[in-house]
């Protein structure tokens, strides 16, 4: 027997291996297997079994088995290769995707060196800037290192050879090490009684005169009606110790056993139970999409609906429709900002079949999760992107809410993926409707629609007879010439904002911007504190009053005068979340605040924790940036603000109005969910400003139909299909030389695609690393599925692989990419 084997890696083919006699049972597709690999052990996916090699020369056989059970089929395997295939990635770095970080088993190199040693050779080296000079440079500072942590240090990927020769003089060791799986199976030592009470009772004289810690253990067990009790918790409450246990166990009164653990994410935010009815349009929307369920047909949906219409009741109707089916479903959300609410009510409706996936849960956590969906304990599934490939089977509906969000596009790791474009894709695998819900929907997803591809539902009204709310503009700059700015805020916002305070409602305040100031400028030298590693001002913390750079992560102290000229006239400009929410607290003393950005809620469940106290008013005002902006849904809530309407407009982006617009539409929806109207304060430059008067009119039909004459106008999706080629490296000459070459092989196509000249990043420099970009256009009319387009791509870098000096730079493909900065 022969097993096909894919790993995560960038090679686009499967490797054959023999499968020993001994493991043939267990070999199915789907299962993974570790294996040699060169000199490293990996574990890669199974995606085929043969009796007869594809291969001539040696086949090494498999080492081991991971999984009892495949975590995907034929049939899902068929999407991963669809993934792989669009998204420009190899079919094993796809199926990464289907298994929970941490589980994977490898080798790792780590070399050890004789610190004073390479001290020595390092001071006789001649040419201090030679790859041998640096290795012994971090050698002799360090004993132990990651071989992969070590060519990081260096920036370069070819230092074997100069390792070996070391290693020969006797300065340095190379091991080779198995590293484990990062997360296991959590068990715990459970104990319980082995005897009956009568039989139990026999002992007591003994143990009463020689070991009263023992009867205490007893009746402690006793108590518990003969259930079983984690051993940690007995020890505790009856103040035992070990060897107490162990004395009982050997006489034969109690057995202890292991005992598997569930790790469950739990949620702070908690809701009643309501029972809705339907209103008459949200019951005729279920009926459409239950019989496309009843009749198993893949039918895309774009439910078109405004803030406060009662999608999610839709959503959680479908999802009953499925159980009952005895089918499984997924919703993704956006963000996990949404997950708390929309958990809640899901929890109170199908109870243990819900199980979470997001990147705020522990990897225990995320590992527990994906094992009870694999073992079909759970049947529903909700999460961020990643809950896409959850294992689920017989799935009966897909639901992705706020589909218009850039947050479904992964944009760190290839695939770089879309998982809105995906569950289509994986909706027609499972031959089930997907419905793509949102009250701003993208203009691609519009366009489909409005094309016959999706099929458009609509909820134009809000339920309980709740209005939409009303919205201002109050252009600042008048205001700052009638002197009637307080800082950042317009004397109109404080003002209605004392008033919903003065009533007891709730306020949200939105700036899409984290920290105090976002950027430091010197008036003498004209300079701007900028990040050491990237391209970008570093912004102003005054809570641990630092500088941060929100792309790498880097701190500086905050400098007392400029860096640059050593000038003290040094100005704070920019508006970042925690200088609203410390000029709140100076207008408004006494009342509680709290703010949502990523730093504030970085511990796990604080975000539950807010919003349940939001809910109940212990919380007066909300300050945050877009995660304020959507799926919450608070009667209580009745004024919104946003301080600044310019942060998403004046990016460099095709999008930048769509995002402009989404933006101010879904923070505006938060108000007035209820019988009390709400109200929106939008601050902003420019009121004229074509995105902001549609806002004003909550008016998406206007605003779609002149972004859809533009993006065909000027040729951007939905009209072309994009993709983003980039190169990067620490020297801009390599990053830069890297990407004129692969110019040259694209250059090629022209004849059949829209190819930009090479050209800086906008954000030219990130994490140490200079980026240069190309884009590539190919017009849907002659390219449908984008094939010329990928294929122009992949031969490209074959030939770019075969030719060019630079092949060692880092490309990255970025197919329908969501930003271009």
């Amino acid at each position: 027997m022969y097993a096909e084997i894919v790993f995560p890696l960038p090679f686009r083919n499967s490797f054959t291996y023999s499968v020993p006699e001994e493991l043939e049972q267990y070999v199915e597709i789907g299962i993974r297997a570790i294996v040699p690999f060169g000199k490293r052990t990996l574990t890669g996916f199974i995606i085929n079994i043969t009796n007869t090699p594809s291969v001539t020369e040696k086949i090494k056989p498999i080492t081991d088995i991971l999984d009892k059970a495949p975590i995907f089929d034929q049939k899902i395997l068929e999407f991963y290769q669809w993934l792989s295939d669009y998204y420009l990635s190899s079919l094993g770095e796809a199926l990464k995707l289907s298994v929970p970080y941490g589980l994977e088993v490898e080798s790792k190199r780590k070399v050890i060196s004789d610190k004073g040693f390479c001290l020595e050779l390092f001071a006789k080296e001649k040419n201090k800037e030679s790859v041998k000079a640096g290795i012994l440079k971090i050698l002799s500072e360090r004993e132990e290192i990651n071989l992969s942590y070590l060519q990081k240090q260096l920036n370069k990927k070819n230092i074997y050879s100069t390792l070996r020769s070391l290693e020969k003089t006797g300065a340095l060791t190379i091991l080779d090490e198995i590293e484990e799986a990062k997360v296991k199976i959590k068990k715990t030592k459970y104990v319980k009684l082995n005897k009956t009470i009568a039989e139990i009772y026999a002992y007591f004289p003994e143990l009463e005169s020689r070991s009263p810690k023992q009867v205490k253990i007893i009746l402690e067990l006793i108590n518990k009606k003969e259930k079983s009790v984690p051993v940690a918790e007995l020890l505790k409450k009856t103040e035992s110790s070990q060897s107490s246990i162990e004395s009982l166990e050997s006489k034969g009164l109690i057995t202890v056993y292991e005992k598997e653990i569930d790790r469950k994410y739990s949620e702070t935010y908690k809701e009643e139970k309501s029972k809705f009815k339907l209103t008459d349009g949200q019951q005729k929307i279920v009926d459409e999409v239950s019989s496309c369920m009843d009749k198993e047909i893949f039918q895309p949906f774009l439910l078109h609906g405004v803030t406060g219409s009662g999608k999610t009741q839709i959503y959680i109707e479908l999802i009953e429709k499925a159980l009952e089916q005895n089918k499984t479903a997924m919703l993704l959300v956006p963000e996990i900002s949404l997950t708390p609410q929309i958990t809640s009510r899901l929890f109170n409706n199908f109870g243990e079949l819900v199980s979470l996936i997001h990147s705020r849960m522990s990897i225990g956590e995320r590992y527990d999760s994906w094992r009870r969906i694999l073992k079909g304990k759970s049947r529903v599934v909700v999460g961020a992107r990643s809950a896409l490939f959850a294992p689920l089977k017989n799935i009966g509906i897909i639901v992705v809410d706020e589909e218009h969000d850039a947050s479904y596009k992964q944009f760190e790791s290839l695939p770089k993926y879309n998982a809105r474009d995906s569950a289509i894709i994986l909706a027609k695998t499972y031959n089930c409707p997907v419905i793509l819900g949102s009250a701003t929907p993208s203009i691609e997803s519009m366009y489909n629609a409005r094309s016959g591809k999706y099929t458009l539902l609509s909820l134009p009204e809000r339920v309980d007879n709740a209005k939409l709310p009303k919205i201002d503009l109050v252009n600042i700059s008048i205001e700052r010439k009638k002197k009637k700015m307080e800082n950042v805020f317009s004397k109109i916002l404080l003002d209605k904002i004392e008033d919903r305070l003065k009533k007891k409602e709730g306020i949200i305040i939105l700036q899409n911007r984290r920290g105090f100031s976002t950027q430091i400028y010197c008036e003498d030298c004209g300079e701007i504190e900028t990040c050491d590693n990237c391209s970008v001002p570093m912004v102003f913390h005054i809570n641990k009053n630092i500088l941060q750079c929100h792309y790498c992560g880097l701190i500086k102290k905050v400098p007392g005068a400029c860096s640059h000229c050593g000038s003290l006239s040094i100005k704070y400009f920019g508006t970042g979340t925690e200088r609203v929410e410390d000029e709140l607290s100076f207008y408004f003393p006494g009342i509680k605040i709290k703010r949502v950005d990523s730093d504030s809620i970085s511990r796990k469940a604080s975000l539950g924790k807010i919003l349940f106290e939001f809910g109940k008013g212990d919380i007066d005002i909300l300050v945050g940036t877009q995660m304020v902006s959507k799926g919450l849904d608070f009667p209580r809530l009745t004024l919104v603000g946003v301080i600044s309407a310019e942060t998403t407009l004046w990016i460099p982006d095709f999008r930048a109005d769509e995002r402009t617009f989404q933006l101010l539409t879904q923070v505006s929806g938060r108000a007035g969910r209820s019988k009390v109207e709400g109200e929106v304060i939008i601050q902003t430059q420019n009121e004229k400003h074509f995105a902001l008067q549609k806002v004003l009119l909550n008016d998406y039909e206007g605003f779609y139909q002149k972004e859809i004459i533009d993006r065909q106008k000027l040729g951007y999706p939905p009209f072309t299909r994009l993709c983003l080629v980039e190169t990067k490296d620490m020297e801009e000459e390599k990053a830069k030389g890297a990407i004129n070459d692969f110019y040259k092989e694209l250059a090629a196509y022209k004849k059949w695609l829209t190819i930009t000249q090479p050209a800086s990043a906008i954000i030219a420099r990130l994490k140490g690393n200079y980026r240069f970009q190309i884009m590539i256009k190919s017009y849907r009319e002659a390219d449908p599925g984008g094939r010329i387009l990928r294929q122009a791509v992949l031969n490209s870098f074959v030939e770019f692989n075969r030719k060019s000096r630079y092949r060692d730079v880092k490309l990255i493909y970025d197919v329908d990419p969501q930003s271009i900065l």
